[in-house]
């Protein structure tokens, strides 16, 4: 069985059944409340209510561009966040496998066929339920900051276990010392910043790495 090609392909299956869903599910126009402030802001590239969200507003404004009118405004930031959501579960799913098959391989053992099959039926079942939960669904159809927030949540924490996973490999002598596993910090850190000028909900991760 090869695990790394099934991981990857399964992976962006619970990418795109999420992306479909959220999709057919977006909202058309702004919903009352915050959505309204962050729409209008980015496409006119304005200040929103403090802290702000700088990296929001940007990403905003170049999806709206595809919106052949500003009646369409609304329908292509709120598809922002419902693209930001998807790929929050891709990373999501990438991140249960990797936790799962740092629990198997946890005294250097080879990981069993039924292992392989559990692990990968726990990430996409685990991702599949985070989809359709209530509170993230919410998010990932309007125009608001959580849905980028999650992702970046999600990319940090999935780079966590990159590093991780590279730092076990040296230690068991399966990757070249020369690998530097040190360079995902740099990228963690990165996108620390960026994940700021969207929500202070990003700095949660801290604690997990």
């Amino acid at each position: 069985m090869n695990y790394k090609k099934l991981d990857i392909s399964i992976g962006w299956l619970s990418f795109l059944i999420a992306t479909i869903v959220f999709f057919i599910t977006v909202e058309d126009t702004a919903s009352l409340w915050d959505c309204g402030e962050y729409i209008t802001a980015a496409y006119k590239l304005e200040v929103g209510h403090p802290p702000g969200a700088p990296f929001f507003m940007l990403i905003g404004r170049v999806f709206s561009l595809f919106a052949g009118s500003e009646a369409d405004v609304a329908l292509w930031i709120n598809r922002m966040s419902a693209l930001s959501s998807s790929l929050t579960i891709l990373f999501l799913f990438w991140s249960i496998t990797k936790l799962g098959k740092k629990i198997a391989e946890k005294d250097g053992e080879v990981m069993s066929n039924g292992q392989k099959i559990a692990i990968l039926g726990s990430g996409f079942v685990g991702a599949m339920a985070y989809t359709f939960t209530e509170s993230f669904w919410f998010s990932a159809v309007e125009g608001e900051v959580y849905a980028m927030s999650s992702l970046f949540t999600a990319v940090i924490f999935w780079a966590v276990l990159k590093w991780d996973e590279e730092m076990t490999m040296i230690k068991r002598g399966q990757l070249s010392p020369e690998i530097r596993p040190l360079r995902w910090m740099v990228l963690i850190m990165f996108l620390f910043g960026l994940a700021i000028g969207v929500h202070l909900l990003g700095l949660l991760v801290l604690p997990a790495i």
